[in-house]
């Protein structure tokens, strides 16, 4: 297969092969004719779900996975990672055991769903940085009950959001890391301290830094300075516009360089047209025109985000908070950097035909085709017209 697009990050046609799922060649094109942009595609580490889909609400079958998929797929997302967040012990038994199911029957779903990101329930039982996890089942990390979870999964937990204000985290981190397992902290109370222990012990990554914290912290120290004052920490953020200011956001991105992460953190209404819904987490919550997702009876309270990473995209580059190629690289080889993937390559000779192609618009960017291993996920057949 060879196809000619522009370049993300140098703006000059390029003349590509794709051979067995993978870029084989990457050479300069002397076009002239109108050509759409090539990028590497999205890489979500934060998904709970989409369009209806949710990734904690039984029973999960095949069929709405495989949903799921297409449907991120139309927005330029190749790889992702189902989010479990907490819950029972049966009941996040079950879920992994379904998406573990669902990607043994199909090889498209499994190479997009690259892992499971277990986000709880070994988090903080305070109000405010517990969010909206159910204090119920919320407990300290238990490495037996862990590998039961990973045994369930098939393997796949990748990646495990925990706080590191627990007695016995530290040993639970570095069990995690020496089985290859991205520790991030979210979602915690710990003491600065207690986050250069966790650091220190193997943890790589913030989840949704800024959000899942309390409303009102100490000037300083805190959790958030610590954590953003790190070198070996990266940083996922939500860029949705109503998750963190866009202050906030560019302060982010500046102190994180390439270890800044875009994800969406999606729920199972994006996607979804505006209105109001009853959700089995959140309860009575509504979709504002907007896109923003709060509480029915607390707007002021966001219920999750319901937006994909495009949208985030879009956002940085509306309100000029990053250029095209950070924003890009911040949902792809970064992430993809993050959990040691061949798609960091990004679009070169020998890396993975994930790709998108895309149309620049004064909204951001347009997704024209979705590929993944080079077959073709998602064409929009509007932009063509």
């Amino acid at each position: 297969m060879g196809l000619q697009a522009i370049h993300y990050k140098t703006g000059h046609p390029i003349d590509l092969t794709i051979e067995d799922g993978t870029f084989s060649a990457v050479n300069p094109h002397p076009a002239e004719e109108s050509l759409p942009y090539i990028a590497p595609g999205f890489i979500d580490l934060q998904v709970n779900g989409y369009r209806g889909v949710d990734f904690n609400t039984p029973p999960l079958n095949f069929e709405s996975i495989k949903q799921v998929c297409r449907a991120l797929a139309s927005q330029g997302v190749t790889t992702f990672y189902p989010t479990v967040i907490t819950n029972s012990p049966d009941h996040i038994l079950a879920l992994l055991q379904a998406i573990r199911k669902a990607a043994e029957q199909d090889d498209v779903i499994n190479r997009m769903m690259a892992g499971i990101h277990l986000e709880g329930p070994y988090i903080s039982p305070k109000d405010g940085p517990r969010g909206a996890h159910n204090q119920q089942y919320v407990k300290g990390s238990d490495w037996t009950e862990f590998l039961e979870w990973q045994e369930a999964s098939g393997g796949r937990i990748s990646i495990i959001t925990l706080s590191p204000e627990w007695p016995n985290s530290v040993d639970f981190i570095k069990k995690c890391t020496s089985q290859g397992i991205v520790v991030s902290i979210g979602h915690t109370s710990a003491e600065p301290e207690q986050i250069q222990e966790a650091v220190k012990a193997g943890a790589r990554l913030s989840t949704h830094l800024g959000n899942g914290a309390d409303l009102f912290l100490k000037r300083h120290p805190n959790y958030l300075w610590e954590q953003l004052a790190s070198d070996h920490l990266s940083a996922s953020m939500i860029a949705d516009g109503f998750h963190l200011p866009d202050s906030v956001l560019k302060v982010f991105i500046r102190m994180k360089g390439e270890k800044a992460i875009l994800i969406s953190d999606c729920v199972s209404l994006a996607g979804m047209p505006s209105g109001k819904y009853d959700l089995h987490i959140g309860g009575a919550v509504e979709l504002h025109p907007s896109g923003r997702l709060s509480m029915r009876d607390q707007p002021e309270l966001l219920a999750g985000s319901a937006q994909s990473q495009l949208w985030g995209i879009n956002h940085l580059l509306k309100k000029e908070i990053c250029d095209l190629t950070k924003a890009i690289d911040m949902a792809s080889v970064y992430p993809a950097a993050l959990l040691e993937l061949p798609q960091q390559m990004g679009i070169a000779a020998g890396a993975p035909a994930d790709f998108i192609l895309f149309h620049r618009t004064p909204a951001g960017i347009e997704v024209v085709e979705t590929y993944k291993r080079g077959i073709k996920m998602y064409k929009n057949r509007e932009a063509y017209v």
